[in-house]
């Protein structure tokens, strides 16, 4: 008996590519169940019903043999997943229905891959554990892999369930109803002459329909509440002529700002000066610039 690691790392590898094939036969399947449903819709649309009922059933058994694949790749990909809970010697039972199932099935699909799948799990778990999965003597085998695996006729029901599903898909009229279950169609009243041109159907009056004067005044008084409750946009109206472009930011000043006359303080010479000096004049007009109280007492002087 080869030791335990080796075996996990050969079940892994064994794994991978049972994942990797069932998936591609489950593309080639669908291609091919394609082909096969176009060919259907082809038999029905001739009249050939006895001989399309025959065929479909090719297509549910490929349709129940593709699901059995996809079940398979899920146990694939749970036995991969959890390959650390398979190195005791017994089988946990959380991967007991995964291991069964496999051993179970491998042998009745075409998929090589898995049955050196099931080699490797026979290997390790030994043979009376396989003999009870061959048999499913405790009843771990998935009732779903069982019920894939059953080799039963379909009921006629699910086979008039496909055909109508191929008719639908490809735009055939198949079942065709009688007559009778479409019913009589609708009878129509023709008493139009050479007058009417809209053959007998009522024509539309287009033109709009006169409003009384309490109606024109009525619109009129929603418009004005409407202009009323308009806001205006904000370039409406006259706007100032300059535009200053602010600053660009750099690294010193990251946010610059515009300042206008009011943020505008004078230096501190000018305060100096301004404090030293004064502002009053006593002098002649030529001299200092007079203040506001002087420039009053001589605008009184010239008014008298």
């Amino acid at each position: 008996m080869a030791p335990s690691s080796s075996l996990i790392a050969k079940l892994k590898v064994q794994l991978k590519l049972s994942i990797a094939r069932l998936r591609m036969v489950q593309q080639k399947d669908e291609a091919v169940s394609k082909q096969q449903r176009r060919a259907m819709a082809q038999l029905l649309e001739a009249g050939k019903i006895e001989s399309a009922r025959i065929r479909v059933e090719n297509i549910i058994r490929s349709d129940i043999t593709t699901e059995l694949h996809e079940i398979l790749e899920l146990y694939c990909e749970l036995l991969l997943a959890r390959t650390g809970l398979m190195e005791s010697p017994t089988c946990d039972p959380g991967l007991e229905e995964a291991v069964k199932s496999l051993i179970y099935a491998a042998p009745r699909t075409d998929v090589k891959e898995l049955q050196q799948v099931r080699l490797l799990l026979v290997e390790k778990f030994g043979k009376e554990f396989a003999l009870e999965a061959v048999e499913n003597s405790d009843g771990k085998v998935s009732e779903k892999v069982l019920k894939k695996l059953a080799v039963t006729p379909p009921a006629p029901e699910l086979v008039n369930g496909y055909l109508e599903e191929i008719a639908r898909t490809y735009g055939v009229d198949w079942p065709k109803k009688a007559k009778e279950e479409l019913g009589e169609p609708p009878g129509y009243d023709d008493d139009d002459d050479d007058e009417n041109p809209s053959g007998g159907q009522a024509q539309k009056n287009l033109e709009e329909p006169i409003l009384a004067d309490g109606g024109k005044v009525g619109r009129e008084r929603e418009e004005r509440e409407a202009l009323s409750k308009a806001t205006p946009p904000r370039s409406f109206g006259p706007g100032s002529p300059l535009r200053v472009n602010p600053p660009s930011p750099s690294t010193d000043n990251l946010h610059p700002r515009v300042k206008g006359t009011l943020d505008l303080k004078p230096a501190k010479k000018m305060q100096d000066a301004s404090a030293g000096k004064g502002t009053q004049s006593k002098g002649p007009v030529g001299g200092m610039i007079p203040d506001v109280d002087e420039l009053a007492k001589r605008f009184a002087a010239l008014k008298k």
